[in-house]
């Protein structure tokens, strides 16, 4: 049974204005007697009636009469499209009588004298699919190949290649036509079209044709050249003893002034090719077309394109030489470009070019103290956080890093600072020899710093790890500077009675100074004085830790507390002189009592808060009782806390290195059953992938799926077929939902389960959410027990859960029915991606996110870990929280997840879940708190959870 559609084509109108109720019988009498121009308006009504469903039959032979045998060139444009739409066979099938006089008018616009007449007609009829009508033509059509104007030739090919391939038997000879039109041709255009046709219709003598001019394809035109590598890839991924005949050809295209063809020809090279110097030429044409091109979109494509290749083990090896190519691509502005280069460089780089791509970054870290943009922060805190991993992975550049790292601290960019303090955390204790320089530069960047955020971590790290009794002393001179005079509450009293008295001696002489006289209104005399004038306040100058004590900052008082009851212990075991142990002591309790006393006093903007003072008062108890588990935990326990925190880190990132690994390890064992997709299109084939059906299947069928494999599966479509009526009804329909990024492809196939002709059977359908209905599906006549595919776009705009509803529309011989269609749900997870994100930008986030949606956990599941699982699965998030932070059974369970969709809207969720220990059959309870910056993300993930949570309950209770 053929498909009621086939051979139809699919139009779409682009805004198409409101068209009011049509009177048939005034559009005849405009295209009878109407001035051209009314004509041109009518027609352009009357083509978009009918592609808004209307069939208007009786215009017809108005349009032929009155309209066809007009020479304006704008209604031979329309009566172009009239003719492309306009049903051309009568309901048995036959072709409408009225079409021959249409095809006489064809053959007259063919002989026209106006190229762009000819040329537009001759396209026109690579869309015809009545070879009754091509039939007449075809002597026209072929005298046009000798036409002197380039325009009318070009298109001629065109037609004879769609006529060649829809009705060989009309031009038999069509190879050998067009293959001696092209040795006869100059026009680059002409030779590309007359050199597709060959391709597909006879590859041989278009091998034969590139043979006879292989040391001329560098100087054709890209247009033809793009089509040469097309042909070269295919004959080579068939036959691969022809490689060596055409991959110098290859070789010469990389070299051609067209980024197209150059991205074209490396992309086969590196098919056709694995040796190491075709694998360089082609990265290097990836690099080079990366650091010229000036689209950012092209550079992300071409990268992304060179990120695939590492994935080979032989190709990344290879790459490993290229590292310092690739950094030229930090040339460019956009983050996300320097993000992903980054990203490449440092998965390639080796011992050998390290300290080369180490220089390069110390340039680009210098070059940004000069260069203010949008993104200059971001591109500092990349660039630290590369030089971090540089210098863990290998150790020897770390002393060469850390001094350009320090110099970030001083940075009024909190965030590349505080990366600088995770990296020299890092670094500090994992290399225990170059403590000495980590305590030395931080000394020095210790005054420059601006931000509470980065001292705080900075005391830490200095009361950790300053282990002699000189870098001690050093650390609390560093630290008396930064705080002021001790005790605070008396220097701030002096400071504030000595500014008062001196403001009041100020207002006095400008009160005598400014007192003037003035002469009023009614002439007499007035003084005025500067008693109104309200006095400027001067900021006072403070030292930066007593500054932040002032402004109520109090938490960087309790971490300088720590900091010294460390130091002043570890002066005890290192000192045994008595007296200058108390001393120290007595200093540190000094500085301690007068934080509190601050706190207390009233003076700074907010109170001290119980928990610094708790935290306060237990450095001062230590000191004063130096119990030894105690002094244990302030000396040892926080340096062993921070060293299986790092352990757990390496562990984690190993182990991710390890699944990815094995993720791209092959799938197959010795044993496993074969699969004939996989013998048919395997990744393993010689010349890898065919890239040329990889992409044209990625096109039909969404990007999601990376294999052809994927793409041709037979159960994969059949998953997403939702049943849209019942097999009851007179008209069957289902649909296959096909989601690609930013458009949903309708699929529906329509069923005539009736014994009547179904005239103008319609889909009409309507959306809501963030859903538009791209075009209006066209009607079709179905016979009895016939069926149709129908499909429809709609397009996508955000993160939300969208509903597909409407009805099929048809008319019998005695009335008009109307069936209506179950709802389609558009589910969220299409869009949502798992994704990754440090502690502090989850924070930040956090913060930020305005929407939350709080969901309570309603569950039979009895298992903290696998309600988790159960989650991640279903709501396609990742969790942040690290494994070995969840494992165990204590009863509870926090965790945080983090997705993002492909419209780039982040969702963040937090997991608080709990059950009783000693009730093992008890359910999970808790909640879930999803935050978005859309509304309805929060919420439409929200609803994912609670279906989730309803199935799981609906399977239980019928287990």
């Amino acid at each position: 049974m053929a498909s009621a559609s086939e051979g139809m084509s699919c139009y779409t109108i682009i805004n198409p204005p409101e068209i009011e109720l049509y009177n048939e019988m005034q559009i005849k009498q405009d295209l009878e007697k109407g001035e051209v121009n009314v004509k041109i308006e009518t027609m352009k009504k009357v083509i978009q009636l009918m592609l808004q469903g209307e069939r208007l039959p009786n215009l017809l032979m108005t349009i032929i009469r009155f309209v066809l045998p007009l020479q304006n060139h704008t209604l031979k444009k329309l009566l172009l499209i009239y003719w492309e739409i306009v049903p051309k066979t009568s309901p048995d099938g036959k072709l409408l009588q009225e079409m021959i006089l249409v095809c006489d008018a064809y053959r007259k616009d063919l002989q026209h004298p106006n190229e762009f007449l000819r040329g537009a007609t001759l396209r026109f009829l690579c869309k015809l699919k009545e070879p009754e009508l091509l039939e007449p033509l075809m002597p026209t059509i072929r005298s046009s190949l000798e036409h002197r104007h380039s325009y009318v030739r070009r298109n001629a090919v065109l037609a004879i290649f769609t006529i060649y391939k829809n009705f060989d038997w009309l031009v038999p000879d069509g190879p050998e036509l067009i293959a001696n039109f092209l040795d006869t041709q100059q026009d680059m255009s002409c030779k590309r079209n007359a050199f597709l046709m060959l391709l597909h219709a006879d590859q041989e003598r278009a091998l034969n044709y590139l043979a006879s001019c292989l040391d001329q394809v560098s100087s054709f035109g890209d247009i033809l050249q793009l089509v040469i590598v097309e042909l070269i890839y295919k004959v080579c991924h068939a036959n691969p003893a022809e490689r060596s005949r055409f991959i110098r050809c290859i070789y010469n295209l990389l070299n051609s002034s067209s980024n197209a063809v150059r991205y074209e020809a490396a992309g086969t090279l590196v098919t056709l090719s694995t040796a190491p110097t075709a694998i360089k030429a082609a990265v290097s044409c990836y690099i080079d077309l990366i650091v010229k091109e000036s689209d950012n979109n092209v550079k992300l494509i071409v990268l992304d394109r060179l990120i695939a290749l590492k994935e080979n083990e032989n190709i990344e090896r290879i790459m490993q030489e290229l590292v310092m190519d690739v950094l030229r691509v930090l040339s460019a502005t956009d983050i996300e470009v320097r993000r992903k280069t980054l990203a490449l460089a440092m998965d390639l780089v080796s011992s050998r070019n390290i300290e080369e791509m180490v220089l390069v970054l110390k340039k680009e870290v210098s070059k940004t103290h000069n260069i203010e943009h949008e993104d200059t922060g971001k591109y500092r805190q990349l660039l630290v956080r590369t030089l971090h991993t540089c210098c863990i992975k290998f150790p020897d550049v770390a002393a060469a890093v850390i001094p350009v790292l320090v110099e970030f601290l001083s940075d009024t960019n909190e965030l590349a600072a505080g990366d600088v303090l995770v990296f020299v955390r890092e670094a500090i204790q994992k290399f225990s020899h170059l403590q000495p320089l980590v305590i030395e530069k931080l000394l020095e960047a210790f005054p420059a710093i601006k931000s509470a955020k980065i001292h705080r971590t900075t005391l830490w790290i200095l009361g950790e790890y300053a282990n002699s009794l000189k870098d001690i002393m050093e650390v609390i001179g560093v630290v008396n500077r930064a705080l002021g005079e001790v005790p605070i509450v008396e220097a701030e009293q002096s400071r504030l009675a000595g500014n008062e008295a001196g403001e009041e001696e100020q207002k006095t002489t400008e009160t005598m100074a400014n007192s003037t006289n003035k002469v009023t209104s009614d002439g007499t005399y007035a003084t005025q004085s500067a008693f109104s004038v309200a006095p400027v306040a001067k900021k006072v100058e403070r030292p930066p830790l007593r500054q932040y004590m002032m402004d109520g900052d109090f938490f960087v008082a309790a971490t300088l507390a720590s900091t010294l009851t460390k130091l002043a212990l570890k002066f005890i075991q290192l000192e045994p002189n008595e007296k200058k142990q108390n001393r120290l002591c007595t200093c540190a309790m000094l500085i301690m009592s007068s934080i509190l006393h601050l706190g207390k006093s009233g003076l700074p903007t907010k109170a001290i808060t119980n928990d610094d003072t708790d935290r306060i008062y237990l450095c001062l108890k230590t000191l004063t009782l130096q119990t030894p588990e105690i002094v244990e935990i302030f000396t040892q326990s926080c340096k062993n806390a921070l060293a299986n925190m790092l352990t757990a880190q390496s562990e984690e990132k190993a182990q991710e290195k390890k699944d990815k690994q094995q993720k791209n390890a092959a799938k197959i064992q010795p044993d496993d059953p074969i699969a004939f997709t996989q013998l048919a299109n395997g990744k393993h084939d010689q010349l890898g992938e065919n890239v040329f059906e990889l992409s044209l299947n990625q096109a039909l069928a969404g990007t999601k799926s990376t294999a052809l494999t994927d793409v041709a599966s037979p159960n994969s479509k059949l998953n997403k077929v939702t049943q849209l009526t019942g097999f009851s009804d007179p008209v069957y329909a289902e649909a296959y939902v096909h989601v690609n990024q930013y458009d949903i492809v309708l699929d529906v196939l329509i069923v005539n389960q009736t014994s009547d002709t179904l005239q103008n059977c319609t889909l009409e359908l309507a959306t809501v959410g963030d859903l538009k209905l791209v075009e209006k599906p066209h009607p079709v006549v179905l016979a009895p027990h016939d069926f149709c595919n129908i499909k429809a776009n709609v397009k996508v705009s955000s993160t939300e859960n969208g509903i597909i509803f409407g009805n099929i529309v048809y008319d019998t011989t005695f009335s008009s029915n109307v069936v209506v269609l179950n709802t389609i749900q558009i589910d969220i997870m299409d869009y949502i991606l798992p994704a990754s994100c440090t502690d502090t930008e989850f924070r930040t986030m956090w913060v930020e996110f305005e929407w939350e949606n709080k969901v309570s956990v309603n569950t039979t599941l009895t298992d903290l870990h696998d309600y988790l699982r159960l989650l991640l699965k279903s709501t396609n998030m990742k969790c942040l929280t690290p494994e070995k932070a969840l494992s165990g059974q204590c009863g509870f369970m926090a965790a945080n997840m983090y997705a993002r969709s492909i419209f780039g809207e982040d969702a963040l969720a937090n997991l608080s879940i709990e059950k009783p220990l000693d009730r093992p059959d008890a359910p999970v309870t808790g909640h879930i708190r999803i935050r978005a910056k859309s509304q309805g993300m929060a919420l439409s993930l929200g609803d994912k959870i609670n279906h989730t949570q309803k199935c799981l309950q609906e399977k239980s209770v019928a287990a």
